[in-house]
């Protein structure tokens, strides 16, 4: 499903491609861009991950981006973001996620970024099943950090203004 902010799909994505677009609709209000890729990466230190499969609930995980998306929007003086996010079985090294903002100052869009990609590893209904080089497989639980990280960002709403 695609939005002008988010995008959740299957196929891998040309960040150079979504930043220059995200530039190009910025209309010369931007003159910062921060962006942030992620990638599946070995989260065991016994085995190598072979497969991370991202399954999400479609319709619900997409609003939920876009919450976070105008959340961000509202939060700081940004003219524009970007959210595209991989489902489906990845293998270790794909890409999984980019996030891109684009702002008039470097430090509204590094804070914005930040927040956006911190809120939707909590927020946004993506499950991500491991797989491991000898077939074990699990769930992958949310880290403390991370619900901190959201925690923090949700305490401090109205002191970025």
């Amino acid at each position: 499903m695609t939005t002008d902010m988010v995008i959740v799909q299957t196929a891998d994505f040309d960040a150079a491609a979504l930043t220059a677009g995200l530039r190009e609709r910025s209309a010369g209000q931007a003159g910062a861009m921060v962006t942030f890729t992620g990638y599946v990466r070995d989260y065991t230190t016994n085995d190598a991950t072979r497969t991370l499969f991202l399954e999400h609930y479609p319709g619900m995980c997409e609003r939920e981006l876009q919450v976070l998306c105008d959340t961000a929007l509202q939060r700081w003086p940004i003219a524009e973001c970007l959210v595209v996010h991989r489902v489906g079985e990845l293998h270790h090294k794909e890409q999984i996620v980019f996030v891109a903002v684009a702002s008039t100052h470097r430090g509204d869009a590094f804070q914005a970024c930040e927040y956006l990609i911190d809120a939707l590893k909590t927020r946004a209904p993506f499950w991500k099943r491991e797989t491991l080089a000898s077939g074990e497989r699990f769930w992958v639980q949310q880290s403390d950090a991370d619900a901190g990280k959201t925690a923090d960002w949700e305490l401090n709403s109205t002191s970025e203004k």
